[in-house]
């Protein structure tokens, strides 16, 4: 795996969602093949395969095809028919083309690997020193931060780009929707995007954000000084499977740069731990909000 991945390598953070699903019926086939005490060599034979496809199979590096699924549950001896339509639908999902393929004509490339480490993400750590994280903007937020990094983009192109920003947020309302953990630099706060009227409805929903049990932000002051994160936004995100490690990623103007090397998440996640520390309470934040919005 490599250490760095960007826009243009092959590394699993390019499909990390739909790696995610493929682990997860990997998994469930090996657990069967094993409980029966067959080899990899066995259960490939038996679908006109080799013991290597039953290994990607197994390891989510590869799509499945709907008659290998079925044979190797006949072989495992997985007689129920509810079970059947369970590990099916399971493999549709895995093979399912995401949500945003719909904004491919708004969506670089580089994005869209982003985007499927959100969806696949159970925590996602972020620190912001310029604006308000993508999940947690409105839609009159989003169009003004859009609008600076496509000047050359016409209403049509910023209104796609703005409901794509609005379609991400969904990720926090599902059941099993990630946890979002935020420190934003002071900046953010004062920085009136949008003018006067959009940053005030932008504060006041990160005072609704606020009361959400999966959300927790923080307010880097700037009477604190410099710290471990200063001059650099980046995110941290952990995922539900083991085989997946946590992921730095940090956006650029053109593309996105995405850490997978042990020692270099470390730092990264040592650095947002100090600022969790360092940073106003998660119970300030309201408060802080309310002071900023009286000012304006």
């Amino acid at each position: 795996m490599p250490d760095q991945v960007t826009d243009n390598d092959d590394g699993f953070s390019h499909n990390s969602g739909a790696t995610v699903r493929r682990l997860q019926l990997g998994g469930h086939l090996r657990a069967l093949r094993r409980a029966k005490g067959l080899t990899r060599d066995q259960a490939g034979y038996t679908i006109r395969a080799s013991e290597s496809k039953i290994s990607r199979m197994e390891l989510g590096r590869v799509s499945f095809k709907e008659r290998d699924v079925t044979d190797l549950l006949k072989l495992y001896g997985v007689e129920d028919p509810a079970e059947h339509r369970r590990v099916l639908a399971m493999m549709r999902e895995a093979n399912a083309p995401s949500w945003w393929q719909a904004f491919g004509d708004v969506l670089d490339t580089w994005f869209q690997n982003y985007l499927d480490l959100e969806q696949a993400a159970e925590l996602i750590r972020t620190y912001e020193i310029q604006f308000v994280p993508g999940l947690l903007q409105t839609d009159a937020y989003a169009r003004a931060v859009i609008a600076l990094g496509h000047e050359d983009g016409g209403p049509e192109e910023i209104t796609r780009r703005a409901q794509l920003r609005m379609a991400r947020k969904q990720v926090l309302r599902r059941p099993d929707a990630p946890r979002l953990w935020a420190v934003l630099d002071e900046a953010v706060l004062r920085r009136p995007i949008g003018g006067r009227d959009v940053h005030r409805e932008q504060i006041e929903y990160l005072l609704e954000v606020c009361e959400s049990p999966r959300v927790r932000l923080q307010v880097m002051p700037f009477e604190k000084g410099g710290h471990a994160a200063a001059g650099q936004a980046f995110s941290i995100l952990r995922f539900p499977h083991e085989k997946l490690p946590d992921v730095v990623y940090i956006e650029h103007l053109t593309s996105g740069l995405y850490l997978e090397r042990r020692e270099e998440v470390d730092r990264y996640a040592a650095a947002i731990g100090r600022l969790f520390i360092e940073a106003e309470l998660p119970s300030r934040t309201p408060e802080i909000l309310r002071e900023h919005l009286a000012r304006l």
